[in-house]
């Protein structure tokens, strides 16, 4: 299929880009990467009367990390973020999920802030920005604002970015130091969207008793779930069966809702071992 028709605008610079937006209002939609918005075009599943491509706001294309922070600006693409040993180190967290999107060829084009702008519950930098409680930084023609993960995902496909604005930076906080993560899903296919999948964070005290278990998961719900399992005390088959309780997955072509709840209890269990591994490795070094 082919998409209907519009328009198309290519900025020079930041500035002219929020103005283009204003402009437009709610005819306008950014192109970035395309990896999301191509396809649902093609698919006339969207119609917008008017792309503002900011593919050449090479101000946008960074990744930068710090003791605090891992700073990804909209036109970093997967690939780039996935091999930044900077942003690799102070947050394992992107690289574990950035490897399960899709395809290398996919990764090497979309943008990572753009598959969070897209808000696909599926989606693994989703469940990361909401598992780490990170944030957005929005952009309009004449002011900024942060958006925590909390208030960022409004439903499936539905974020905070409302029309002339653009999303220029996320945040994600850096690992502290008695800390480990771990993210696993189940596809049908390599590649393809996850059945299932768990983010998970696991922090120590100095005595290696778990004081935070917490969990993200991704095509279980409208918008990222997490879940605090802190209250098991590190009994990671109870974070599991808890994780189940609390679940309500819907039922879709590729799963039930009863294969989905014990997916995620499975995938619970394992995504917290694995993270408390990591974070046991990681205390040995403080």
């Amino acid at each position: 299929m082919k998409p209907p028709p519009f328009g198309y605008s290519r900025p020079e610079s930041v500035v002219e880009a929020l103005s283009t937006l204003a402009s437009l209002g709610p005819d306008g939609k950014v192109l970035a990467g395309g990896q999301s918005l191509l396809p649902i075009l093609s698919m006339r599943l969207a119609a917008p009367h008017h792309l503002v491509d900011i593919n050449r706001l090479a101000e946008l294309d960074y990744v930068r990390s710090d003791a605090s922070t891992v700073r990804v600006g909209a036109l970093a693409r997967h690939a780039r973020v996935l091999a930044d040993a900077g942003a690799r180190a102070a947050q394992p967290l992107l690289a574990q999920a950035l490897r399960l999107v899709a395809h290398a060829t996919i990764r090497n084009r979309g943008t990572t802030l753009g598959s969070i702008v897209h808000a696909d519950p599926s989606g693994e930098m989703t469940a990361v920005l909401a598992l780490l409680d990170g944030s957005v930084r929005v952009a309009g023609a004449s002011n900024e604002r942060q958006v925590p993960a909390g208030e960022f995902f409004r439903g499936p496909l539905e974020s905070a970015v409302q029309a002339g604005e653009l999303a220029v930076e996320a945040s994600f906080p850096a690992l502290a130091p008695r800390a480990g993560t771990a993210f696993v899903e189940v596809s049908r296919r390599h590649g393809d969207y996850a059945v299932c999948g768990v983010a998970a964070l696991v922090e120590i005290d100095v005595d290696r008793a778990v004081v935070v278990a917490r969990t993200a998961y991704l095509s279980v719900s409208p918008i990222p779930l997490v879940l605090d399992l802190c209250e098991t005390a590190g009994d990671f088959a109870a974070a599991a069966a808890l994780a189940r309780e609390r679940l309500d997955p819907e039922p879709d072509i590729h799963a039930s809702a009863d294969y989905r709840r014990h997916l995620a209890g499975v995938l619970t269990e394992r995504a917290l071992r694995g993270a408390h591994a990591a974070a046991v490795e990681r205390s040995a070094h403080v």
